[in-house]
Order: structure tokens, then sequence, then C-alpha cells
């Protein structure tokens, strides 16, 4: 009789291990995506957006304004982040399918998109600018794309803008719009449409023979994007408030575009 009494505390102590165990190994796997300080969330981020977000070849790591932005905001809102980078078209499929939690890529806010996808408070302005040769003088604004190829990146503000303004241009889009901008350089396109920031970087920085032309079409605002009735919606925008009002946006806005945007101190 004791022997099976002894046995029976032996099962039930064992069992408590077991059980202890399992508890321990789960909120290890919580602990690893940073579940201490809050709950940890995907952001789908653009793989090749500059200055916005791109990966740096040396260190193997995504970098640009809304790398950091999003960083500074999910301190700010006390959640944590994993940023997964694909092109342009996953991330706007992957809020719309709720596989992200987050979506950040210079996407601007657009009624279509809205219709499917939820978005913060508007955190940049922008618009749409062309480029041209260096040497093309038959190009000065987008009066004169006519019969021109003009190139741009797939599932864009410009591709819509092109396709509904321009239908007498011949547009040629791509993956990415670093292949439209070597395009451009080549000859094989008179001139390529795409947002301002990006294309005033590109130009300034890593063309060689291009130059603007025209003015700032349509201006237009990015948003943060998130699955429809997200529930981080609220406060993101809370966190992205503060970090306005506190200066913090300010220094992120000018490391990347060497201005202050609404003129705060630094938050340092």
């Amino acid at each position: 009789m004791k022997a099976k009494w002894y046995l029976f505390i032996m099962i039930l102590v064992l069992g408590s291990l077991l059980a202890a165990c399992g508890s321990d190994s789960e909120t290890g796997a919580s602990g690893d995506s940073g579940d201490s300080e809050g709950e940890t969330y995907t952001v789908a981020t653009d793989n090749n957006f500059v200055p916005f977000e791109f990966m740096n070849e040396e260190t193997g790591e995504m970098e640009g304004f809304d790398i950091d932005l999003i960083k500074a905001i999910a301190d700010e809102a006390g959640f944590n982040i994993e940023i997964e980078s694909m092109k342009f078209d996953g991330v706007v499929a992957g809020m719309q399918s709720g596989r992200y939690d987050i979506g950040i890529a210079g996407m601007t806010i657009t009624e279509e998109r809205k219709e499917t996808i939820d978005f913060s408070d508007p955190y940049y302005d922008a618009g749409l600018m062309l480029a041209v040769s260096a040497d093309n003088d038959e190009i000065q604004s987008e009066d004169d794309l006519a019969g021109k190829k003009v190139g741009t990146r797939s599932g864009t503000t410009s591709e819509t803008y092109i396709t509904e303004n321009h239908p007498d241009a011949e547009l040629v889009t791509f993956p990415g719009i670093v292949e439209a901008y070597m395009d451009l350089e080549s000859g094989r396109l008179d001139a390529v449409m795409y947002d301002v920031p990006n294309v005033q970087y590109y130009v300034a920085n890593d063309a060689e023979g291009l130059k603007t032309a025209g003015d700032i079409l349509q201006g237009e605002q990015y948003g943060i994007a998130f699955p429809k009735d997200s529930e981080l919606v609220e406060d993101v925008n809370e966190a992205l408030q503060t970090l306005i009002d506190n200066g913090t946006y300010d220094d992120i806005y000018e490391e990347w575009f060497g201005e202050r945007k609404y003129g705060t101190e630094s938050s340092e």
C-alpha cells in the first residue's frame, strides 16, 4: 500500500515538473520575440525605396526614414516589432490579407486603398515628379509626354496617374524603380515618373546624367498601413503625434532630408 501511495506521489510530482517545463518553454518563446516589454508585431516594408527603406549591403540591415520612424513609434507606444522586407505589392497585399500587422513603405493614402486597409494619420507630404536625361530639352513638363516612353514602378500611384492622365504616352512598368532609372540612363526610356523624394534623392546621389523636369504633381500623403479594423491605429497615431510634439520626428526627418519639417527643438 505504501509503495502504491509513494508511486502515486511521484507521478504527481513528475507531472508538475513537466507542466512547469512546458510553461517555461512557452515563456521563453515569447521572451525571444521581446514580449517582456509588450506585444510583438510584424512590420512589412518595401525592400528598395531610398531614402525611406532600403537594405544596407554592408550591415545586412534595413535602413531609412520609415525604418527609424516605425522603431521610434514602437518604442513610444510600448510594443516590439519584427521587420520583413518585400516588394511594394507584397506590402499592400499583406495588409489586405491581414498577414502582417503594420505596413510602412512610403505608401500613399488613397480612397481606393482605404476601402481594403486602414491608415494612420499622414506622416509625410509627397507628390510625383519626372526625371529625364540631363540633355533632354524636349520634355519640360508632363505636357510633353505624348508619344514618349515613360517608366515607373508597378502598383504605385504614379502608374495610376500616368494611365489616367497620359493615355497617349507609352507606359512601361518595372517591379523596382531602380530598373526604371537604369533604363532611363541607358536611353531606353524618355522619362521616369515617381514619388518626389525618391526622384530627387536618386538624381542627386545615384544618377548619371539625369535631371528633374516640371513641377510636383498630385500632392500626396504617406500613411502607415494596417489591416482593416486594426486596434493598433489609435496607439500608433498617439505615438506619432507625441514624436512630432517632442521633436523626435524632426530629428529623424533632419537625418534623412537635411532639414526639420516642423521646426521643433531636438529631443536630445
